[in-house]
C-alpha cells in the first residue's frame, strides 16, 4: 500500500463486535493504521473530538476524513485492496448484501443486545429476544447447509461482518447455544474462533494514552520464508 506522511488512526475497543469486524477488514486489506485502544467508560478527549457520537470504530483517515461506521470502514479498506475477494458477494448481488446488512445491524443486533444485556433493557423479555435472534441464526444455519459460507463459495464480507455478533450471541449462554440444532453454524463459528485471523484482531493492547508510542496494526511478523508478513491476512 502507498505510504502517507500521516498514518490513518483507528480508534477501537477490543471486544466491540463492530470494531472487531472493521479490524478484520483492515487486516484482510493489509492497510497499516495506528491502533488506539480505548475504554468506552473513559473516552479520551481526542477520540470525542474526532467523533462526538462516541462509538467505535472510528477511523481518522490521513486526509482528514472521519469514518464513524463499521460498514464504512470495511468498505473503505476493501475498496483499496481486497486480496481474498470479500467484496465478491456484494458485486454479484448488491441488493442482497445491503438487505443482509440491514437485517444484521437492525433486528438481529436489537435482539442480541436485549438478550445479552437484558438487565439494561427489560429482563422479562430476554427469552423473547433470544427466540427472535435464534430464528435468524437458524436461517444462517440453513444457508450454510447449502453453501460453505454466507457469502457463497468462500468466506467474504457477509461472513466477517456477522461472525463477531454470532460470537456474542453464544457468549450470552454457551451451553444453551451449543445445544441448538445448528450444526453448520456451529462449525462455521468454531472455525473462525480457531483461526489466525481471529487471534490477530483480538490481541490485547495497552489503553491509548496521549504521548504514548503509536501502535501499528496489523502487526508484521517474519514469515517462514524469512520475509515480512501481516499476521491478519489469509482466509479462514
Amino acid at each position: 500500500m502507498e505510504e502517507t506522511e500521516r498514518q490513518h488512526i483507528f480508534w477501537s475497543f477490543r471486544r466491540c463486535p463492530y470494531a472487531m469486524r472493521a479490524r478484520l477488514a483492515v487486516c484482510s486489506a493489509g492497510i497499516r493504521v495506528e491502533l488506539r485502544e480505548i475504554l468506552l467508560r473513559d473516552k479520551p478527549d481526542a477520540f470525542l473530538r474526532a467523533s462526538p457520537k462516541g462509538t467505535v470504530p472510528v477511523v481518522e483517515l490521513a486526509d482528514g476524513t472521519v469514518l464513524e461506521e463499521s460498514r464504512d470502514v470495511m468498505q473503505w479498506a476493501l475498496s483499496q485492496n481486497d486480496p481474498d475477494g470479500w467484496l465478491d458477494v456484494q458485486r454479484r448481488d448488491p441488493d442482497h448484501a445491503a438487505a443482509f446488512f440491514d437485517a444484521l445491524d437492525g433486528p438481529f443486533k436489537t435482539h442480541l443486545d436485549r438478550y445479552k444485556y437484558a438487565s439494561r433493557f427489560d429482563p422479562d423479555t430476554a427469552l423473547e429476544h433470544r427466540a427472535a435472534g435464534a430464528a435468524m441464526l437458524a436461517e444462517f444455519d440453513a444457508s450454510l447447509a447449502s453453501q460453505p459460507s454466507l457469502s457463497g463459495e468462500k468466506h467474504g464480507l457477509l461472513d466477517f461482518a456477522t461472525l463477531p455478533f454470532v460470537r456474542q450471541f453464544r457468549i450470552a449462554d454457551p451451553v444453551w447455544f451449543d445445544a441448538q440444532p445448528w450444526p453448520h453454524l456451529h462449525h462455521w463459528l468454531q472455525d473462525f474462533l480457531e483461526s489466525r485471523q481471529f487471534a490477530s484482531v483480538m490481541k490485547k493492547y495497552a489503553i491509548w494514552q496521549q504521548g504514548a508510542d503509536p501502535v501499528s496494526f496489523p502487526e508484521i511478523v517474519e514469515s517462514e520464508t524469512g520475509g515480512a508478513a501481516d499476521i491478519g491476512q489469509g482466509t479462514v
